[in-house]
Formats: C-alpha cells, structure tokens, sequence
C-alpha cells in the first residue's frame, strides 16, 4: 500500500501518491455545494464492468507525469463520463493518462462533482433513473454548472503552473468522454484566456443546449471520437461538433467508427476502436505536441516524424533482421580491401554509435571502425561479432555493451546471460588473434524509455565481474565508470543529456581512457 502524505502548500492541498500528486481544486468547500456532506466512494465491482468513482464533493486532479524518454512540454486534462452520476476512473481516467504519460505528456485526471447516489450501487442507481429522462434531467442540472467550473478551475490551475510540471501553458488540451466530454465541450464555449484549453478531445459527448457560449473565435483543434452503434444515440453529437467547427473555421478530425457502442474508452474489444488512441497520438503528433517545443540534445536534429518514420524501420528491422546483420554490409565490403594497420573496431549500442556522430574526429584519419547499432543488446552483438568484427581483421577489438540488456530491450535478461555474451565475444576475437578491450558499463540510474527498473546496482555489478573477466583472461579493462558517476551511482549530468548517453563533454572523458588502452593492446600484438 502506497503511503499517504498530506502537504500543507499555501490554500492548496496535495497529497503526494509516490510520482502522482492530487490537488484539490479549491482550498476549502467548493463553491455552490458548501452543504453537501456526504463522502466520496469508489465501486470496482459494478454493472459498467469498470471501476467508479462516486459522491465527488471535492474535486481533484490527480497528477501523472510525463513518463517517456522526453517530456514533450503538453498537457491533458482528462475528465472522465459516468452520465454525472459517477466517474469511470480507469477506462476513461488513469488507463488514458498512463498511456498518454508513456508518450511524454503529463496528464490531470479530473474528478468532477457529480449527482449523489442514494446507494452503495451507483451503476445501478443511474441506470435506472436513465429510463426515467424528466428525473434525470432533473438531478443533473444543478450539478452540471459546477462540473463545468471544476473543468476551467482545471485548465486555469495547470496553466498557473505550467512551469511546476515543465509544461508549456499554451499546451494544454482537454480530454472527455462521454458526460466528461459534455464537461470538455462546456468549458471550451465558456472560457477565457486564462482558462480556455489549447486543443480538445471530446469522445462519444453528448452536447445540447445545457453547454451553452459559442465557439471560440481562438484557434482551438477538436479530435472528435463516437461509434455508430453508440447505445445512447450520441453519435450525432460528434458529428454535431464536427460540423460546428468547421463551419467556425476551427480544425476538426472526426473518427466514426461503426462498431464500439458507448463507453469503450480504453477497454479492448478486438474490433478498430480498440486503436483510437493511437489515432489520437498520430493527431498529436501532426501538430507537433509531441515533440518538446525547445527540443535539446539530439531532438534538436530531428522532429516526431522522423522519429516515427525510424521506429517503424526498427520494427521492420527487428522482425526481418533481427540482429541488424546488413547494416554495415556494403561498409565492410570496402574495409575488406584496404590494408589493415593497427585497425580497430568498436562494437557496441548507441553510446557507441553515438560516439562517432558527436565526435567524428575521434574516429578520422585512423582505422578505428565504429561498428555501434542503437538500442542493440549483447545476443544481437553476438549474432553479428564475425562478419562486423573478426572479418574486418582488427587488431583490437573495444568491447562496449549491456545496458541495452538490462533495460530488457530484447527482453528479460540475467546479469550472467549479458556476461556470458561479453566473454562469448572476447573468446571469439582471441581464437582469432585479436586483443580484446572489454568496457566497462556506463553508470546509469534510470532508463528515461522505460523507467523503474533501477539499474545503478547492476550496472555495479556486471561492471565487477567483467573486470574480474579482464583479470583472468588476459585482456584489457577500460574503466569508464568510475570517471562518469555521481553519488547516486548514475551519469554525471555535466556528461550527459539523459542519464545514459554521453554528450561531447562525456566523450571526451572516455577518449583518452581508451586511446591508452588501445595502444597498450597494438604494443602487445
């Protein structure tokens, strides 16, 4: 069970859920339900077959931070529907904001106020009061206009703290669905600049005359999402908003599926709205709000797109040549016919690769072969050591890998099994006479693309048994770690931009370390 901190900040309170903070949205009683005292409750077992929220009389926003290799400087408000009755916490909440979270955007779960239930039952309870329209209208309407102000107390709070969350404030979108998606279409016709989202979202919403305002004249793009066969007849709805954006002049997508009833959220069904989301992100990205707005490092040379566009090589890649066999095929064939003289390869991932594109200069007007593929592990290593290592006749070989490994980019992977690769390596390029320099493993404390897994400790230890290798076997030990680490056993951030790539400055501490060990080796042969 995670523990629970109440933090006194000014007139807001936050309760920090580990990385996930909640944030009432005013420092006392809501405005216009001062009275209402009943209590918050949550059902995860109920006739929507999704866990629900209840009796809000507080409402929150519960941070999610960007969780991606890069935060993109974006924001999503995600407020999620349950007819204002309840909150469909997960499908059309968390799940959303994980996976959003995943793609570099930092994401606000919205709890809104809602109509209380009478019962530990609020599925049910609404569910029937739906057959029952005069009733249900009845109990909505004096709690929609405060759900509409919790969304623009919302979008008002994340802009106010843009620079809190690393968040760029004109980034700020508005997610809902269903009811929540009547919330997004209330707050966007009813804003103002200090409050008014940058870019919507609006699945499966019902709108009508409740909403009210009119369109803003302010350049705000809608992504519109419904099925057809939407239970509750709201597919016009998305059309409706689609053709009213248009007609103002707004930028508009509308997806309609023809299958997906109401309410599919994020929840797999095996039909195409199991993917809207994706679509979502392809829209995203076409806008550019999946990119940081001041990208650094080597986001500075690229965009989303390109990144997209090698993404899908890699997949392709990965299926069809999974160890990258022909990538430095025809490179070879030209090393093939030049003498070789005191020529050495580098083999690695992409701190290797990346050593080359940061510091050509390193690798000019010598034979030293950078033969480092981005994202590799030791096992592809292993598959392509002949044709990109011993077949080029080096006289040394720099051994550079395993973190890769232990990030499990190919998979789970055991610290012997990445050992065992290494050593496989350095006897392969023995039983072919060339001297082998295995390198230490750079420190690093966490992987940006796939955080949690607290590396720092195995680094440490691969890095001993490979130096206890380098001892017994003869061969040379680099070690590049114990000049690049913190006190927190990760990458020194003067040597780096993300904790794990070294940057020019990095670089620079690694040249000499190995130039010594490589002419130690060609002195031996």
């Amino acid at each position: 069970m995670k523990k629970v901190l109440i933090l006194p900040l000014l007139l807001w309170g936050i309760i920090s859920f580990a990385q996930e903070q909640v944030i009432r949205l005013y420092p006392g009683k809501a405005p216009g339900s001062e009275s209402w005292t009943w209590q918050e409750g949550r059902k995860d077992t109920n006739v929507f077959n999704t866990p629900v929220v209840y009796n809000v009389v507080d409402p929150t926003l519960t941070v999610v931070p960007a969780k991606s290799s890069y935060n993109t400087g974006t924001a999503v408000i995600i407020a999620p529907g349950g007819a204002f009755h309840t909150l469909s916490i997960n499908s059309e909440g968390f799940d959303v904001a994980r996976w959003l979270s995943a793609k570099g955007i930092t994401c606000f779960v919205l709890k809104y106020r809602v109509v209380r239930s009478l019962t530990d039952e609020p599925a049910k309870e609404v569910m029937e009061k739906m057959g029952n329209s005069e009733k249900f209208g009845a109990d909505v309407a004096p709690v929609f206009p405060l759900a509409i102000k919790d969304g623009l107390e919302a979008v008002a709070y994340v802009r106010n703290n843009a620079s809190k969350y690393n968040i760029d404030p004109n980034r700020i979108g508005f997610m809902g669905f269903s009811a929540g998606g009547t919330v997004t279409m209330a707050v966007t016709q009813n804003s103002n600049a200090s409050n008014r989202p940058d870019f919507i979202a609006p699945i499966y919403a019902y709108v009508g005359e409740m909403i009210g305002g009119k369109i803003p004249t302010e350049k705000i793009p809608a992504f519109i999402v419904a099925a057809s066969d939407d239970q509750l007849g709201l597919a016009s709805h998305s059309v409706g908003i689609y053709n009213n954006w248009m007609a103002a002049g707004q930028d508009a997508e509308l997806h309609m599926y023809s299958k997906g009833g109401h309410g599919f959220g994020l929840r797999t069904q095996e039909i195409p709205t199991d993917t809207w989301i994706e679509r979502f992100a392809d829209w995203l990205g076409a806008r550019g709000l999946l990119w940081p707005p001041n990208p650094k490092g080597w986001m500075a040379n690229s965009n989303y797109q390109l990144m997209k566009k090698n993404e899908v090589a890699r997949e392709e890649g990965f299926h069809n040549d999974w160890a990258n066999l022909k990538r430095f095929e025809a490179d070879n064939k030209l090393w093939a016919k030049v003498v070789p003289k005191d020529r050495v390869v580098f083999m690695g991932n992409s701190i290797t690769e990346g050593w080359k594109n940061i510091d050509s200069a390193f690798f000019s007007g010598r034979q030293y072969i950078n033969r480092g593929i981005s994202g590799q592990t030791t096992p592809q290593m292993l598959l392509r050591f002949r044709q990109d290592v011993i077949d080029l006749k080096p006289g040394v070989v720099v051994l550079l890998a395993g973190i890769n490994d232990i990030a499990g980019n190919t998979g789970a992977a055991t610290l012997e099994s990445i050992y065992g690769n290494i050593v496989s390596m350095a006897e392969l390029a023995k039983a072919s006479n060339i001297r082998v320099i295995i390198s230490s493993v750079l420190p690093a404390y966490d992987f940006p693309w796939r955080p949690g897994l607290q590396p720092a400790q195995k680094v440490v230890e691969l890095n001993k048994m490979l130096k206890a290798y380098a001892q017994r076997s003869g061969s040379i030990y680099v070690d590049y770690f114990s000049a690049m680490v913190d006190d927190r056993n990760g990458l020194k951030a003067s040597l780096g931009d993300d904790g794990i790539h070294p940057n020019l400055a990095g670089y620079k501490i690694m040249e000499p370390l190995v130039e010594k060990a490589i002419q130690t080796a060609l002195k031996a042969k």
